[in-house]
């Protein structure tokens, strides 16, 4: 996006420093309110060993600012600036540090590019020798560096991972083509979120080669090079920061990792300067056993000679999983165990694999603080538990695996493998492996235990059958609907914990685990006994949500499975507790990223547009593709929790009604949901459709791509929500200008412009004019033409009188508190 100069006089000064030095070329040793870098002008690192300046790759004509090798004698660039804002041949340019300490890129008065930052006092710019270009105040603390900013190129002490205090993610992104140094759609970095931290590379979502977890590592005696290389990784894993990054025990050899786009390869290069060009030193992947998970589960790619192929990880326990295709090279059917698992106490034990890159860790917890055999007697004791490990091979690592092991390989003897401790059976097990300790139960201790619990759980089954018949005998209240827990409430299948088990998860609901509160309640994060994380919604004694909005919610969910729904784990009774037990989220709620300014710059717009697809797919399962036909009745941010990939997950389902197969619409004189996301013919009448959702999902949608609220967003010169203020951009034809100015660069025009048009045609006024979600997903993927949306309902006037006649309720619209019970005009 193109900034027109606040700065008073700022176009004064531009043109008179252009008229200073544009008459001749200068090597600049640093950036400052006095001295000023234009087109020509290099600044140069203390040593001459990097140098920043103005550069066109290829054939291309368009400009970027950029950070290459001073002293070889091929121009190879590390760092560009403005990678999705290229300048045409023809442009004015100036990098000058601005009265408020920003280093800013010019084109004539239009600011380009800008390091972000605001620095009272002065600030200089400079470039280091090893090619981080920094912006430093007076004090020499560094306030901005391109080193946080990586592209396509990692150079020895950038790093990779995240930065948990300043909410930044260091990864690279290959060019668009070696003309166009725009992010390409190959990436390189850590993705885990909960699981122990490992590189992958992908193209687009599709993982193509995994390193394996993050280890501590020395490499050295590379015979190519007159120079003895010695490269050593080096790894950060606490509370502020998970990082991975390498150095060079010699600086002064040139060397560094980058992406190939057309390849799909991460390639290590190292300069010999007596071959005048990059010697490449390893290349990833480099064959068909490092594609990723190429064997499935419990497989492994080996090399014989010309030749790679899948076996199981150990052909004595395991079998291929379909035989006739692993005999036609088709492994995706992985392997499958000889002797399955009981997890009985004492059943089962482990066989210790050795030389072995680690298998993703995507789904896995680690402690840093536990020796080997405290983290194999806690994988035992945990059904789910599948193997254990020590991934860095220090003193007090455990890192455990809680699914099928995917994307294994046994490697050569000296080749960096490692142990892993896989659970087995106890027939599988010789009697090294046979776990101590774990003998048989005592059937006394179990008896107790077990019988008062199959008492409580037959008197709570019980008493829940006879309030859902009560229920059925009831007239068809409400137009005919009946909550979701009304249909076949004695189906349900989820455990029932006991309250200490919670108690002792949340650390007694301590305020350290609260993860947030809503209108029913606040949520905690939990740690079971297992190792197994969990969010516990604990409903508020004066909620208004009570036992009829529990059940409602245990039954809906219970019913639902879609990726792009929240999982129940299980629900608690006690005494006056209710407390529902889900799959914990890392990422909590879409609102916390796109409404916070801090968050939201690691929102790009295509982790955005792949939001939206997300909720539109769960949307559109409980309308159509589900058992019970669903209308949630109260879609908003707050109710979308994000997983550890980023992948959206529609929650909270207490306010949530069934529909009949037939059944379009229906009618309450109880009015439910949020303001800011309520259809109009429902907030005024109570009439509530799939297109009520459709409606909220609009809402939602506009607010994910411009990072605002519906209700925050109010334009005093024409009392326009946001809803009203992204009609008026859109009929003055600059959609665009709606999106959020943090993923303006990276965002992708036609499927920004898509999206804002389609949350238009979602909120329309008349239900019948908005599209069902079905259309809605078509809308999205495909490249047709859409159809033109009518002038969109709630403009700021419309809201009042709302507001006016719901007066039974005044202060939830303003905070996005959910309302359970207002009685519609």
């Amino acid at each position: 996006m193109i900034y027109q100069i606040s700065m008073e006089g700022a176009t004064i000064i531009l043109f008179s420093l252009l008229f200073l030095q544009n008459s001749y070329a200068a090597e600049l040793d640093s950036i400052s309110d006095s001295s000023f870098l234009t087109d020509g002008d290099t600044l140069a690192s203390a040593t001459g060993v990097f140098e920043l300046g103005f550069f066109q790759p290829g054939s291309s004509k368009n400009i970027y600012l950029g950070i290459w090798y001073k002293k070889i004698s091929v121009r190879t660039v590390v760092w560009v600036a403005n990678r999705n804002h290229p300048l045409p041949g023809s442009s004015t340019l100036v990098l000058m540090i601005t009265d408020q300490g920003v280093l800013a890129l010019f084109n004539n008065n239009n600011m380009i590019w800008s390091s972000n930052t605001t620095i009272s006092g002065n600030a200089t710019a400079k470039l280091r020798d090893n090619g981080n270009l920094v912006v430093i105040d007076q004090n020499e603390n560094v306030m901005w560096q391109s080193f946080d900013y990586p592209t396509d190129t990692l150079l020895p002490g950038m790093k990779l991972g995240k930065d948990y205090l300043r909410g930044k993610e260091w990864r690279l992104s290959s060019w668009r083509s070696n003309q166009d140094p725009a992010p390409g759609d190959v990436t390189w970095g850590d993705d885990t979120l909960i699981g122990y931290p490992e590189n992958k590379l992908k193209q687009g979502s599709v993982v193509k080669f995994r390193s394996g977890p993050w280890r501590v590592a020395r490499f050295s005696g590379i015979s190519v090079f007159s120079k003895n290389l010695t490269i050593t990784y080096v790894i950060t894993i606490n509370e502020d920061e998970a990082s991975f990054a390498y150095s060079l025990e010699d600086s002064s050899i040139l060397a560094r990792i980058t992406l190939n786009h057309p390849s799909v390869r991460i390639e290590s290069w190292v300069w010999v300067e007596n071959g005048s060009d990059w010697q490449p030193v390893l290349s990833y992947p480099r064959g068909a056993c490092d594609t990723y998970n190429i064997c499935n589960a419990y497989g492994t790619c080996r090399t014989d000679i010309n030749k790679q192929f899948c076996t199981c990880l150990d052909e004595k326990r395991f079998v291929p999983n379909n035989q006739n295709g692993w005999d036609t090279a088709d492994w995706s059917g992985g392997c499958v165990r000889r002797t399955r698992l009981e997890c009985k106490n004492g059943s089962e034990g482990f066989i210790k694999y050795s030389n072995v890159k680690l298998p993703d860790t995507e789904n896995t917890w680690f402690n840093m603080s536990m020796t080997l055999e405290e983290c194999g007697t806690r994988c035992l004791r945990n059904c789910t538990c599948m193997a254990y490990a020590n991934p860095l091979n220090s003193p007090n690592v455990c890192l455990l695996w809680f699914s099928d092991l995917l994307d294994i390989q046994v490697l050569t003897e000296g080749s960096g493998g490692l142990d892993i401790f896989v659970r087995m059976a106890l027939s599988e097990l010789d009697s090294q492996s046979i776990p101590k300790n774990h003998g048989g139960a005592n059937i006394k201790i179990i008896l107790l235990v077990m019988i008062p619990t199959i008492l409580l759980i037959g008197l709570i089954v019980a008493r829940w059958m006879c309030y859902a018949r009560r229920k059925m005998n009831h007239a068809k209240e409400e137009g005919g609907i009946f909550n979701v827990y009304e249909i076949q409430e004695e189906d349900m299948q989820h455990a029932l914990f006991s309250f200490n088990t919670i108690a002792n998860a949340t650390n007694n609901f301590s305020p350290d685990n609260k993860l947030g509160e809503g209108g029913f309640g606040p949520v905690y994060k939990g740690v079971l006994e297992e190792g197994k994380l969990i969010a516990v919604k604990r409903l508020s004694k004066y909620s208004s949500q009570g036992l009829d909005e529990f059940k409602n919610e245990v039954m809906c969910i219970s019913k639902l499975q879609h990726r792009n729904l929240v999982k129940l784990f299980g629900c608690c009774i006690h005494g006056v507790e209710k407390l529902l037990i889900y799959e914990y989220m890392p990422n909590k709620s879409l609102d916390s990223f796109i409404f916070d300014k801090t968050q939201c710059v690691l929102f790009d717009w295509t982790k955005r547009f792949n939001i939206i697809k997300g909720i539109a797919r769960g949307l559109l399962y409980l309308h159509q593709d589900s058992r019970l036909r669903i209308i949630h009745r109260d879609v908003k941010a707050s109710n979308i929790l994000l997983d550890q990939d980023m992948n959206p997950k529609i929650s909270d389902f207490g306010l949530a009604r069934s529909f009949g197969v037939n059944q379009t619409e229906a009618s309450t004189e109880r009015v439910v949901g949020t303001y800011g996301y309520m259809s109009p013919e429902y907030a005024m009448d109570g009439l509530f459709s799939m297109k009520s959702d459709v409606f909220s999902f609009g809402v939602l949608v506009l607010e994910t791509v411009s990072g605002k609220r519906n209700r925050g967003l109010i334009q005093p010169e024409n009392d326009n929500n946001l809803i009203g203020h992204a009609w008026m951009l859109y009929n003055e034809g600059k959609p665009l200008d709606l999106v959020d100015a943090s993923c303006v660069e990276s965002c992708h025009p036609a499927e920004a412009i898509r999206s804002i048009k389609v949350g238009l045609l979602c909120v329309q006024q008349n239900a019948v004019d908005r599209p069902n979600m079905s259309s809605v997903i078509l809308m999205l993927v495909n490249d047709g033409e859409l159809r033109e949306p009518k002038q969109p309902f709630l403009m700021e006037n419309e809201l009042h009188a709302i507001n006016n006649s719901l007066s039974t309720y005044t202060e939830g619209s303003l905070n996005e508190l959910t309302i359970t019970e207002v009685d519609a005009r």
